[in-house]
């Protein structure tokens, strides 16, 4: 077992990771940084539209909304914002989809985690999950 941790240590702790992705589509690289807990309670709830008692998953510019939260500058601030939404979508498939698989990663996301969002009101269909990857049938 590890040291038992107090407040003060867990507060303290660095446990926000960044890594540079290359994009060879943009001529560059990207420093992409995990989610806090609250960013992705953000996102997870952009991801899905309530209507009456039922959810349902909105997948509309999935990747482009987790690639605003996650891509940050060489500071640490946020590149993108919520207004660069639909021209963050416009870009390279292959290159988003690169970036987006290294936020999902570095913020623990799983296809798991977006399947507990819609429950009970329904399973999302195989083909339309953003975070599994490609499907067969």
């Amino acid at each position: 077992m590890g040291q038992l941790l107090d407040r003060a240590a867990i507060f303290a702790a660095k446990d926000i990771k960044t890594e540079r992705v290359p994009v060879p589509e943009w001529g560059g690289d990207v420093l992409v940084r995990g989610l806090t807990g609250t960013q992705r309670d953000d996102y997870e709830a952009s991801l899905v539209v309530t209507k009456g008692s039922n959810r349902e998953m909105n997948l509309k510019n999935a990747r482009a909304k987790l690639i605003i939260r996650s891509v940050v500058t060489e500071d640490g601030k946020p590149m993108f914002t919520e207004g660069d939404l639909e021209a963050l979508g416009g870009k390279a498939a292959a290159a988003l989809e690169r970036i987006f698989t290294v936020a999902r990663r570095l913020s623990g996301l799983s296809e798991e985690d977006v399947d507990e969002l819609v429950k009970p009101s329904g399973e999302i269909p195989k083909e339309a999950s953003v975070l599994g990857g490609s499907t067969s049938s």
